[in-house]
């Protein structure tokens, strides 16, 4: 454990040093989520009550934090992951003592410690910030957020398989992206969709966690105790599917 934990503390170390040198992921992880929370409290603020039953300022959270995690986790991981792979990095860390799953974890670590910092700022600043309640619920926030970064970290990985470039990322990302925007409530929110889509995008990757982390700021009556339970297996469904097709698909080095 002690010899595991020394290896994953030294990829963090290097992987954060890389990432303080690249300036496009550095801007992506720390500034663009405090822009895209910005310009998501500008969008709510035009929509009707009725639209927004939880309020401006508690859409904003859970959007928000969405928002933290998509951006710092999976659109900048898919780029560092695909930048390693090409430059032969990780097929280099595979001849070490590290094993797989030590390489991808070390890799995903400082995008994980971003996300954490910036969602923990947007829950003590936020409500003052907003005028809102704190979270009702920071159990289930925190299980929100954890599991959002296991599936996003993940799904990142996955997303290398077709990302042939670090040029490529934007446009291999951008799908995921906007599908979860829209249909897993992170730019509107959930029950502003017609009940017939809501229920198909509710299976969509990204559903169940934000429903964890909207019940974990609103309370479990927002989101509804079996449509909890049904978000919570989801999430775990797709983090499973994920792992596999990680363990099936990825690759340790660029196409020749």
């Amino acid at each position: 454990m002690t010899a595991t934990a020394a290896r994953l503390t030294a990829l963090g170390r290097a992987e954060l040093t890389l990432l303080s040198r690249n300036r496009n992921n550095l801007f992506i992880a720390l500034l663009m989520p405090v822009l895209m929370i910005f310009l998501l409290r500008q969008s709510l603020s035009g929509l009707d009550d009725d639209k927004v039953p939880m309020g401006i300022g508690g859409a904003t959270l859970v959007g928000g934090a969405g928002m933290v995690l998509m951006l710092v986790v999976y659109m900048s991981l898919v780029s560092t992951l695909v930048a390693r792979r090409d430059e032969l990095v990780l097929k280099r860390l595979r001849t070490g003592e590290a094993r797989d799953i030590e390489i991808l974890a070390g890799g995903a670590l400082p995008a994980t410690v971003i996300a954490l910092v910036q969602c923990a700022v947007l829950t003590v600043a936020g409500p003052f910030a907003l005028d809102t309640a704190a979270p009702d619920r920071p159990d289930l926030l925190i299980l929100g957020v954890l599991g959002g970064i296991v599936l996003l970290a993940a799904l990142a990985t996955v997303t290398t398989v077709i990302t042939r470039s670090v040029e490529s990322a934007g446009l291999t990302t951008l799908p995921f992206f906007l599908v979860s925007s829209v249909g897993s409530g992170l730019m509107l929110p959930a029950g502003s969709l017609p009940d017939p889509l809501a229920a198909v995008c509710s299976l969509l990757p990204l559903s169940g966690v934000m429903d964890l982390i909207r019940a974990g700021w609103l309370g479990v009556a927002e989101v509804g105790a079996k449509d909890l339970l049904g978000a919570g297996i989801t999430t775990v469904a797709w983090i499973v599917l994920s792992v596999f097709a990680v363990q099936r698909w990825f690759r340790w080095e660029p196409r020749r």
